[in-house]
């Protein structure tokens, strides 16, 4: 009897500590230190529970961890950071670059899109290698079959957050590929634009990402041709309108 008193006390001891150290999910967003902009394709880390998560193109992240746990945030060019979590409902990382940052200084123009591109791949390989776990198909002594580990992988989370932290990766070479084509240099040596009605031109006849690569040199000069002409006659024709102002009139709820 008394046995048995102890193992209802032990059990009932056992519950009331375990949603001590329960995990749960916790929010959090990564910035630069020096521009307080924030960061995507950062690594988040928990060392003490174990996982390990991508942020998204916006900064922001959500990993499995309790009190007490340590998480670290790590992304190619800038030093690492350790947070250790507390009671805080938001995470915030601040990662330092590993080298001086230039203010106003692009260095886009050195590489290619493929050559960035490539170098994202070689950085991000772990990321590449989950995104794409192979056939779901396997072939054994048996014959051909459904492979469990691959179905698996294609529903778990970070396989999405692989993906997702990809396709990220794969929008900014298309981005770097438009920017590569529809240049400054090409759009003045057109059209003579300078300074804000420049910005404000290559911003409103911005190409597509499809255009750009199946265009010739002679296409994408006569598309800067006509688009000036259009934007010479209405500069506004192809401007985003100003979000109106709105008022909201809150009645305290009594």
């Amino acid at each position: 009897m008394r046995t048995r008193l102890y193992i209802l006390f032990f059990i009932l001891f056992l519950g009331k500590i375990n949603p001590l150290f329960a995990q749960k999910q916790i929010e959090g967003i990564v910035f630069d230190m020096d521009t307080k902009q924030r960061i995507a394709k950062v690594n988040i880390r928990n060392v003490s529970g174990g996982g390990e998560v991508f942020n998204n193109s916006k900064g922001e992240f959500q990993i499995k961890a309790k009190k007490g746990d340590i998480l670290i945030a790590s992304s190619k060019g800038f030093h690492g950071d350790t947070v250790k979590v507390e009671d805080s409902p938001v995470i915030l990382f601040y990662l330092k670059r590993a080298t001086i940052y230039l203010q106003e200084v692009t260095v886009k123009g050195r590489k290619t899109p493929e050559e960035i591109l490539q170098q994202e791949r070689e950085n991000y390989n772990k990321a590449y290698r989950l995104a794409d776990p192979g056939s779901v198909f396997s072939v054994g002594p048996t014959g051909a079959g459904v492979s469990i580990n691959a179905i698996y992988s294609l529903f778990s989370k970070e396989v999405k957050n692989a993906k997702r932290l990809t396709r990220l990766i794969e929008n900014d070479y298309k981005e770097n590929m438009i920017d590569y084509k529809f240049t400054e240099a090409l759009v003045v040596k057109v059209t003579g634009l300078k300074d804000e009605r420049l910005k404000d031109f290559m911003t409103q006849y911005r190409p597509s990402y499809f255009f750009v690569i199946s265009a010739t040199e002679y296409q994408m000069t006569s598309y800067i041709q006509s688009s000036y002409e259009q934007y010479i006659s209405n500069p506004a024709l192809k401007r985003l309108p100003l979000l109106p102002d709105i008022t909201l009139d809150i009645t305290p709820y009594k």
